[in-house]
C-alpha cells in the first residue's frame, strides 16, 4: 500500500496558524507553538512538544536562512502529522545558517514512524519558502486568516 501523500493543507489548521505574534526569543516561539499544538491537540503535552522541539535544535538549527525556520520533531503518542505557521511582528535570532533573524515559521510535527511523510514535506515547505514572492506574500498577511489562506493557496 502506497503512503498517501500529505499536502500542506491537509496537516495545518487553522487555529494553529498564527499572524504577527511578539516573541523574544527561539525558546519562547518554540514554547508558544507547544502550547498551541497542545491545546488543539489534547493527546499532546506542550512539554512534551517543546522538548522534542528543543532537542532537535540541539542537532542543529532548523533556521534555513532568509528569515525561514522550520522546526520539527517526532513525538511519540502522536497520531497524525501536525503543522503550525507562525509570521513574527519582529524576527528572532534562530542560530540560522545565514545567521539571520527569524520572522516566519512553520512547525512540523510528526508521529515518531512517519519518516517518509516527515522528510516529503520538509522538501514541499523548502520548495515553497524558496520562493521569494510567496514568503513577502505570507509576511504582508496582516491576520490568521489571511496568512491561512496564502499559505493553503486558496
Amino acid at each position: 500500500m502506497a503512503e498517501t501523500q500529505l499536502s500542506i493543507e491537509a496537516i495545518l489548521a487553522q487555529d494553529l496558524t498564527l499572524c504577527r505574534v511578539n516573541a523574544s526569543s527561539k525558546k519562547r516561539v518554540l514554547e508558544l507553538i507547544a502550547e498551541k499544538v497542545a491545546k488543539h491537540y489534547p493527546e499532546l503535552e506542550d512539554s512534551q512538544v517543546f522538548n522534542s522541539l528543543i532537542a532537535r535544535e540541539r542537532l542543529g538549527s532548523t533556521g534555513i536562512g532568509q528569515g525561514i525556520a522550520i522546526p520539527h520533531c517526532r513525538i511519540d503518542g502522536c497520531v497524525r502529522v501536525i503543522g503550525a505557521l507562525l509570521t513574527l511582528s519582529d524576527g528572532v535570532d534562530f542560530d540560522a545558517i545565514d545567521n539571520q533573524p527569524v520572522d516566519l515559521l512553520f512547525a512540523l510535527i510528526v508521529p515518531k514512524e512517519a519518516t517518509g511523510e516527515h522528510l516529503e514535506l520538509l522538501s514541499q515547505l523548502a520548495e515553497k519558502f524558496n520562493d521569494r514572492h510567496f514568503c513577502d506574500r505570507l509576511r504582508q498577511c496582516e491576520d490568521p486568516d489571511s496568512l491561512y489562506l496564502a499559505m493553503t493557496g486558496h
